[in-house]
């Protein structure tokens, strides 16, 4: 069911709707359209509460509206599973649900990255000192060591709950970067390097070298390495150039033919 939150007066906790009767007849009727709409009924009574809790969320990078709307259907899920034979009021229940609803539908959608729930709960203390602090150090933002104090933590701790304040957005690539003229991030961004292929290639072909006969391990190394030419290699080892050609195409052969077996 989807709730249309219209904007109903906020009232205090203690001004809460007197709903005790209407649970304990929804805890008897059973499914149909009459526990439909008194399920409804309820559900509207208590959206000013479900609202009043949404506002504190307000300002953390989600609009309002969807917040209203996420702790609306915390209210739901409160109402249904709301047990009044256990003694305690709606209220001490459906508060817990419905914040619990925000705080996951912020951890579910709203970062950007992947922040463990530690990490989460450590930029949360951070956030609510600086707010805090923020009342008695106007004109400069509070220190690492402040905010340690007053969360009871340690600076390395309030340090990681800092950095995690920015993992709600994620900056994009073509944004130009403080400070540079028309400098983005992307321009920072390496293309892919072919001489890492290179080095697959070298490493994979090693054990195949060194079965080759020595003069062909000779030859190969004066040619690729060496950077001598075939008449070049003919002549330091005594022997026709077209023989230097038939064994370097005799090794590539050899050499093909035991890469593409090792890597079948």
């Amino acid at each position: 069911m989807r709730v249309t939150t219209s904007r109903t007066k906020v009232h205090p906790h203690d001004d809460a709707p007197d709903t005790a009767e209407a649970f304990e007849r929804l805890s008897r009727t059973p499914a149909g359209p009459r526990r439909e709409a008194l399920r409804d009924e309820l559900v509207r009574a208590w959206l000013p509460m479900a609202e009043r809790i949404a506002v504190r969320f307000k300002g953390r990078g989600e609009s309002l509206e969807d917040l209203y709307q996420v702790a609306a259907l915390g209210l739901v899920k409160a109402v249904d599973h709301y047990d009044p034979a256990r003694g305690h009021a709606f209220e001490a229940y459906a508060v817990p649900t419905v914040t619990g609803e925000i705080k996951r539908h912020f951890r579910d959608h709203m970062w950007t990255l992947h922040v463990p729930r530690r990490v989460q709960d450590l930029r949360n203390r951070v956030r609510q000192a600086a707010k805090e602090l923020s009342q008695t150090t106007p004109g400069r933002p509070p220190t690492v060591a402040e905010i340690a104090e007053c969360a009871q933590l340690s600076e390395s701790q309030v340090r990681t709950g800092m950095e995690a304040l920015d993992c709600f957005s994620a900056l994009s690539l073509d944004a130009e970067m403080p400070g540079t003229d028309g400098y983005a991030l992307t321009d920072a961004i390496g293309g892919p390097d072919p001489a890492y292929d290179l080095v697959v290639d070298r490493v994979s072909v090693g054990p195949c070298l060194r079965k080759l006969p020595e003069r062909e391990r000779t030859i190969l190394y004066l040619r690729f390495f060496g950077g001598m030419t075939q008449s070049r290699i003919a002549q330091q080892l005594g022997i026709s150039q077209m023989h230097v050609s038939r064994l370097l195409s005799g090794c590539f052969a050899q050499l093909r033919e035991e890469l593409v077996a090792g890597a079948g």
